[in-house]
């Protein structure tokens, strides 16, 4: 294996050490030593593009917390010089020299460990001294290379960056690389003097390299206790932009010299940001400086490291010209998302990656409170709510998901856990919590947990006795309820629940039940029992009070798990509705019985729609449509609550609708009853794109944000059922812009409507369109920009040129970078010829996916959602059962998204199967 002769040059037989597999086989570290201090020294040598590597040597300061002879890290691709290696005991005068006898390796688990010559005694501290070299790899992981065009020599320039989350430490230097064994670390880098390096913290010094001419060596300060998988540096030639805080920490903003203009967006709205934190969490940024980095390569949009932030350049970089509202927003909150993370996840750090949702699911929930507190008039609270919420309902019907906090028992399963279950679903659970709790009691708790383990390692139940102790000193919590009891139920199970609503109208009671929801209608729910802890709020047609999310009851669970049915007393008579869940304020989903389903419907197809609050409207959209796929209610019924998007002017629930009504789509317009289907959609929308005068530049004259974005994406959406002069008018704009002079300055189409002017005119243009979106791609400096073209090339109905773009996009010299392979081949697979196309390519060609995204396997599991929700039929089902199973070995890297594709598929037959003759007829009768 290659592992070996990269890990072990033949110099070990200097000291004949007998390098072997060992045979310790945990997936853990042995808990007998604990890192206290790194001292990192690393040359870094960018001038010879032929060989770009580093070298350097890590000095580890380590306490014997138990007798032991081995020492256990991890390094993964390092070349190791044994013959250098040191180790003495520092405790006492002088210290005493130790040694070691061998070395193996366990390629698994990405051991190294050392055999030594004497015992390392408990209560003692040894210095270890390791020196290492590797190549710069191309794989976005560890210490790897990026690169960039400079404009003005055309000639590739290349930086060297760090990516070290969730375990890629050890590619880098050997480590303890484990969240739990934090330590600090002083890191010294050399490289040469026309460069800048950056580390976590400030530079402490500079100096000449001793050797080599034009070299320097740059030590930054001591860092505070922190994980490996934090610890960040970079050898760059960027620019940066300073931005002032009332604090003395120093915060900078660096991108390429030719992209500094871009910055200034995120260099204004992070400092607010973080200023924002320091007073939420009522503990003080704890770093003198921070610095936020545009990559060119970056294989997640962006990463947390202390005090040096890393971000994909289409996740900081704005410009005002070409990226548009929905990109600032995007960008402002993967800024305030990475910034909470500098309190939760590094100054609290999960004790292992079972809780990687306490890291991901606060800083998801954190940072939608954070973008709402800097710009309040974006309503993006609310909007980023619901889509985490629909994002989770969505992947945890499926058997397939996973609990939020799930055991972690391999590397690649840590990468798995980076989904919209810690991300998405953690945050709904939190904002559920924030809802009950109160505003006092959720802070007060969350100020206490991070005082306590600041600089240290927590798991879910450290925080759950901080929020109970507070919400019983406050009061927010019966004195006999407690946190754990309530979250458990929501963090260890996988799944939600439905909750019936059955209403006994004489009596003015709600009879309350609970069963988890599941997509597919093979699977016996009983099967699947299970109970939550559910706090009931609800409102009725009089009250109309949804402004109170506190619970009035409680839905609970006997000890062993069982759910315990509710009775709600007074609720008004059989005239008036009843609903639950006010502004969903937790993840579930609610079904009524008959005739509170036909009185909710007469409100929505009323004037008085709006009575019911924005977020209830896109909630019962969600619902009906859920329980119409799963046969709870009849498409009759559902037709008859989206009846009423005719009169909604408010974006969450055309939101809500498009989310479903995109599935549905998908579907039918693989079948002959399309044409009704595409019908009853012009009928929903001719009324608001009228309204928002449809493809007419008016974003100038509209005050509120959130209406700007709802015009963009009624826009998209009436040109994709060629609405109205939709499909005209972009192909109107587009001929405008391709006769400008210099179209890579000057585009005439407005910002808002790019995506679709682009995917409209290539959709029902030709290649010449294609080339010419192909060029301004080719020569745009702005990321945003280029991702919306990507984006848009996919629309395209040529097959040949479909399948030229597919190619491309897995093209290792081609013009796409890595990182947006995936975005083009979603863009491919989404569209109706390209869906066949892109299914076929994947088929054919997943050996060579593999290996072109790995050892970033992850990247292969985004291009299977746009293939999952167009297979309809069991014969293209069983097509890609066995694929899978002839693939099994190749696809086991991405075991959990592919089980998660199948359950998908299985549940779009059912539904054809089921309902497609039945949603056909309804659809027919609202036309």
């Amino acid at each position: 294996m290659e592992r070996y002769s990269l890990l072990v040059v033949c110099l070990w037989l200097c000291l004949a050490m007998a390098k072997s597999e060992s045979s310790y086989n945990y997936y853990r570290l042995p808990a007998s030593l604990r890192p206290q201090m790194y001292h990192l020294s690393i040359l870094t040598q960018l001038e010879n593009p032929e060989d770009l590597r580093f070298n350097g040597t890590a000095k580890i300061l380590i306490e014997a917390l138990e007798t032991t002879s081995n020492i256990t890290l991890h390094s993964k691709n390092l070349i190791i010089n044994e013959t250098e290696i040191t180790l003495r005991e520092i405790e006492g005068e002088g210290g005493l020299d130790n040694c070691v006898t061998s070395t193996s390796v366990n390629p698994t688990h990405d051991f190294y460990i050392l055999k030594t010559c004497q015992e390392l005694l408990a209560g003692h501290s040894y210095e270890l001294k390791l020196p290492f070299s590797a190549e710069l790899n191309r794989q976005l992981e560890g210490y790897y290379r990026s690169s960039y065009l400079d404009p003005a020599t055309n000639e590739k320039r290349w930086i060297s960056i760090t990516q070290f989350a969730p375990a890629s430490a050890r590619l880098a230097f050997p480590c303890f690389d484990e969240p739990g064994y934090k330590a600090t670390f002083v890191v010294t880098l050399g490289y040469h003097k026309n460069y800048t390096g950056l580390s976590n913290m400030p530079v402490k010094e500079t100096k000449p390299h001793e050797t080599l001419p034009d070299y320097i060596w740059t030590e930054f300060e001591e860092s505070v206790p922190m994980s490996t998988y934090l610890v960040a540096y970079s050898v760059n030639d960027f620019s940066n932009k300073l931005s002032t805080l009332p604090t003395s920490v120093e915060f900078r903003t660096w991108a390429r010299s030719n992209a500094i203009n871009q910055c200034d967006f995120a260099a204004e709205f992070g400092p607010n940001v973080l200023q924002y934190y320091d007073e939420f969490f009522d503990i003080k940024f704890p770093l003198p400086k921070i610095d936020q980095f545009a990559v060119p390569d970056l294989s997640y949009n962006a990463m947390e490291n202390w005090g040096l932030v890393t971000f994909r350049e289409s996740r900081l970089l704005f410009s005002p010209g070409r990226s548009s509202l929905a990109d600032k927003q995007l960008l402002a909150y993967v800024v305030a998302h990475e910034l909470a993370h500098q309190w939760f996840g590094n100054l609290v750090t999960m004790k292992w990656w079972t809780d990687l949702w306490l890291n991901e699911g606060f800083a998801t929930y954190v940072g939608s409170l954070g973008v709402e507190h800097i710009y309040p008039d974006w309503h993006s609270k609310d909007r980023s709510a619901l889509s985490a919420l629909m994002t989770s309902f969505r992947l945890d019907a499926l058997v397939n998901s996973h609990p939020i906090s799930r055991p972690i028992e391999m590397v690649s399963q840590i990468t798995e856990s980076f989904d919209e279950i810690s991300y998405q679903k953690g945050s709904c659970v939190l904002r559920m919590m924030h809802l009950f709790l109160g505003e006092d009691s959720f802070r007060s708790g969350l100020k206490s947990y991070l005082q306590l383990y600041a600089y240290k390692n927590a798991e879910q139940d450290n925080l759950w006795e901080s929020l109970t102790q507070a919400a019983h000193e406050s009061g927010a919590l019966p004195s006999d309820y407690d946190i754990k009891t309530i979250m458990d139920s929501w963090t260890l199970q996988t799944g939600y629940p439905l909750v019936n609503v059955t209403r006994d109208y004489s009596a003015n009671t709600a009879k309350l039940s609970q069963e988890r929801y599941l997509r597919d209608t093979a699977i016996s729910r009983a099967e699947h029992g299970k109970c939550w802890w559910i706090p009931l709020s609800y409102t009725t047609q009089n009250e109309k009070d949804f402004g109170n999310t506190a619970p009035k009851a409680w839905m609970e669970c006997t000890r062993t798990g069982e759910s315990v049915p509710k009775t709600i007393q007074d609720i008004p008579g059989p005239d008036q509705w009843v609903i639950f869940n006010n502004q969903l304020s937790t993840p579930y989903k609610v079904n009524y019985d008959t005739q509170n389903w036909k009185l909710l419907i007469q409100t929505l197809n009323s004037e008085e729609f709006q009575s019911i609050h924005v977020i209830n409207r896109a909630q019962l959209i969600d619902d009906i449509l859920y329980l119409a796929w799963t046969g709870e209610q009849d498409y009759e019924t559902a037709l008859q609550v989206t009846d009423y998007l005719q009169r909604e002017r408010d974006l969450l629930p055309w939101r809500s609708a498009f989310n479903n009504l995109k599935l549905l789509n998908r579907i039918l317009r693989q079948t002959p009853n399309f044409v009704f289907f595409k019908r009853y959609m012009k009928k929903l929308l001719s009324p608001i794109y009228e309204h928002l005068n449809g493809m007419n530049d008016t974003f100038g004259s509209i005050l509120q944000e959130d209406q700007i974005l709802l015009k963009t994406v009624v826009v998209d959406w009436a040109c994709q059922y060629q609405v109205s002069d939709c499909v005209p008018r972009a192909q109107s704009y587009f001929r405008s812009w391709q006769s400008e002079p210099n179209p890579d300055e000057n585009n005439p189409i407005p910002v808002n409507f790019r995506s679709t002017v682009y995917c409209s005119v290539i959709k029902y243009g030709t290649d010449e369109e294609w080339d010419f979106l192909w060029s301004r791609y080719k020569n745009s400096n702005v990321g945003s920009e280029k991702q919306t073209i990507l984006s848009s090339l996919g629309c395209s109905r040529e097959v040949w040129i479909l399948q030229h773009y597919l190619e491309a996009a897995f093209d290792p010299k081609g013009a796409i970078r890595t990182q947006d392979s995936s975005l083009s081949f979603q863009a491919v697979a989404s569209s109706e010829v390209g869906f066949l196309l892109a299914k076929k390519y994947l088929i054919n060609n997943v050996d060579f996916i593999l290996k072109y995204y790995h050892p970033q396997t992850r990247s292969m599991s985004r291009l299977l959602p746009a293939i999952s929700e167009q297979v309809i039929t069991a014969s293209d089902l069983k097509e890609f059962r066995e694929f899978v199973k002839n693939e099994e070995k190749s696809l086991q890297v991405v075991h959990q998204a592919i089980q998660q594709s199948l359950e998908a598929m299985q549940t779009n037959v059912q539904w054809m199967e089921r309902n497609y003759q039945q949603f056909s007829r309804c659809v027919l009768n609202h036309l």
